[in-house]
């Protein structure tokens, strides 16, 4: 096949919606192709959590205690014993804290209110799902770590409480 006919062919194949064309004979083999090849990522799924109940931990007295002086110093003592003494319940998901079902409704929980197990503490929404984080146990809320509003990681601190 001579260039002439090499552009021939490849003007008839760009004008129509034709993405690859391929001709062999015994002399020559041609295939021409067009536009990108689709990339096709394949990932696993990941595995489905229970977002009911959080995870506890200690509250890690080393970190707590400057931020909480920095930000109080006159309080900074009984802040600083509330840290040590209390477990800390963190955020299983990523996305945004709310203490409230709404904006203008109270919120769910307080400092100080003592909350029964399975009772809704507070919402984490992730991709436009309102996931409830509930009480795993009895227990006190001694601090609320996040406002209203604002963007939580996981494992965050959400809570420091007291098991009862």
């Amino acid at each position: 096949m001579d260039i002439k006919d090499l552009k021939l062919l490849i003007k008839m194949v760009t004008e129509t919606d034709i993405t690859e064309f391929e001709m062999d004979n015994s002399d020559e083999k041609i295939v021409i192709k067009r536009g990108h090849k689709p990339e096709y990522v394949t990932m696993a799924a990941p595995a489905m959590q229970h977002f009911a109940a959080p995870t506890y931990a200690q509250a890690p007295a080393a970190q707590a205690a400057p931020a909480v002086a920095a930000a109080a110093p006159a309080s900074a003592p009984a802040a600083v014993a509330v840290a040590e003494s209390g477990d800390t319940l963190n955020s299983p998901i990523v996305g945004t804290f709310y203490a409230s079902p709404a904006p203008d409704a109270a919120p769910y929980v307080a400092v100080g209110q003592v909350v029964e197990k399975g009772q809704v503490l507070c919402i984490v929404e992730a991709m436009k799902l309102m996931n409830e984080i509930e009480a795993e146990c009895k227990c006190k809320i001694l601090k609320i770590c996040k406002d209203n509003a604002q963007a939580v990681e996981y494992g965050d601190p959400l809570f420091i409480i007291q098991k009862l």
